[in-house]
């Protein structure tokens, strides 16, 4: 359960660059503008609350692993929102980290524990 939450969690926080990726497409200081801002803003904020929340309950080792996951979502989220390409490149980098995810969550003794 605490892998799909700091999965969600992740995910929020790879929301913000959607934010702020439509404010730079905005005319500056307009209303659009003004929203993105605001949406990252929140989502920032709302973000920090919830990652304060699980380093209470997990392992700063476990939780930090995850944050890679964000980069995997804003190639997602920038190919589905803005029709940006995804190239083998980036490909290749998301199953690095994927793998570097599962490899690190299924071994029998976290990197923090092994000294």
């Amino acid at each position: 359960m605490i892998y799909i939450v700091l999965i969600g969690i992740n995910m929020l926080y790879a929301c913000v660059s959607l934010f702020t990726k439509y404010a730079s497409q905005q005319e500056f200081m307009s209303w659009n503008y003004t929203v993105g801002l605001i949406g990252a803003i929140g989502v920032m904020g709302l973000y920090a609350i919830l990652w304060q929340q699980v380093l209470k309950r997990v392992e700063l080792s476990m939780a930090y692993m995850f944050k890679g996951t964000s980069l995997v979502f804003v190639m997602l989220l920038a190919y589905v929102f803005f029709g940006e390409q995804i190239t083998w490149n980036n490909i290749i980098g998301a199953i690095i980290i994927i793998s570097g995810i599962v490899l690190f969550a299924h071994s029998s003794e976290p990197i923090a524990n092994s000294q």
